[in-house]
């Protein structure tokens, strides 16, 4: 569905040590730094990628209210690994510890952390 998302970081950085390890704990290669068109670090997939960039506009970035972005993990202790290597990275743990989760999509295991910058993510296991 989709081609890309970009998140926007104040600190290209930190951002990028700490999407490496989050990434990297769920098997990605470390991101690409790239300062054109704008300074940022570039997350590729065969399925799409993942920029985080300092913002066009020249103002600070900030983080959607409400918005989350998710990411694949292969077996729920992918999800821990993800929330331990975003904290030593870091990042912050918010909302409840990485773990089993009962939703309205069924039992899921789930970690939510918020980047250096604020933008809230999560890794996602919905065992098979």
């Amino acid at each position: 569905m989709f081609t890309h998302v970009t998140l926007g970081a104040n600190d290209v950085e930190a951002s990028h040590k700490f999407y490496d390890a989050v990434l990297g704990a769920l098997g990605h290669q470390p991101g690409a730094y790239n300062d054109q068109p704008r300074p940022g670090v570039w997350y590729m997939t065969p399925r799409g990628m993942l920029g985080v960039v300092t913002p066009r506009d020249g103002e600070p970035a900030c983080h959607a209210n409400g918005g989350t972005i998710g990411f694949a993990a292969a077996s729920p202790e992918a999800v821990v690994a993800f929330a331990e290597a975003g904290v030593a990275a870091g990042g912050t743990a918010i909302e409840d510890p990485a773990g089993p989760r009962d939703t309205p999509f069924g039992k899921m295991h789930l970690a939510y952390l918020r980047d250096p910058s604020g933008n809230k993510i999560c890794a996602v296991h919905r065992p098979g």
